[in-house]
């Protein structure tokens, strides 16, 4: 078991038919996860081609995530939660200076993701929208957007298999909202073999 601390991230390659488990071990903690293509780093995750080709914007099971140049990237095993995001950005220090009204600093998401992935030459500006595991956003009618407390329970899941060779950076989010006002950890399995 691999343990991402809280307000911290990670990056890792899983390459094509593994699986990756990423488990909320607490409850109520959001996990940022982007992907690149191992072998050529200008395919990414997109939020607009999976939200355009799974024709939902609740991505769970049995859904792919799509990259920039319209390849599969993963299939969604399982999702025993159910709720996660793919409509808001990571966390930057920009977001708690903006939206919290923070002078100091404050750990994000988007560095978590940026100096994780720094090893395999991906840049700040590489960065694409994440998929926001167990993340809880909603909107009303006028299209507002809230974000709730996530509604995961200690050890729901997110079962993910590789369709390519993959670089892959997952965090434990660093944002009061997105938590329900607690920072946990995040814990993270690679599995060779069918589940």
């Amino acid at each position: 078991m691999n343990i991402i601390k809280k307000q911290s991230g990670t990056a890792f390659k899983l390459f094509k038919g593994q699986k990756l488990k990423v488990i909320d071990p607490e409850g109520m903690q959001v996990s940022d996860m982007v992907l690149f293509n191992a072998n050529d780093i200008g395919e990414k995750l997109s939020s607009g081609k999976t939200l355009d080709f799974e024709e939902t914007i609740l991505v769970s099971t049995n859904n792919y995530l799509w990259s920039n140049r319209c390849n599969q990237m993963m299939q969604i095993i399982m999702d025993t939660n159910g709720r996660n995001d793919f409509l808001l950005a990571p966390c930057s220090p920009e977001t708690f200076k903006i939206m919290y009204k923070f002078d100091d600093y404050h750990p994000s998401c988007f560095e978590n993701l940026y100096t994780n992935l720094a090893p395999y030459g991906i840049k700040p500006d590489d960065i694409p929208t994440a998929f926001n595991l167990f993340m809880n956003v909603q909107f009303d009618q006028d299209g507002k957007i809230k974000v709730l407390p996530p509604t995961s329970k200690a050890g729901d899941y997110l079962l993910f298999e590789a369709k390519m060779d993959l670089i892959i950076a997952l965090t434990a989010c660093s944002a009061e909202d997105s938590n329900g006002g607690t920072f946990k950890p995040i814990h993270f399995e690679i599995l060779d073999e069918l589940v």
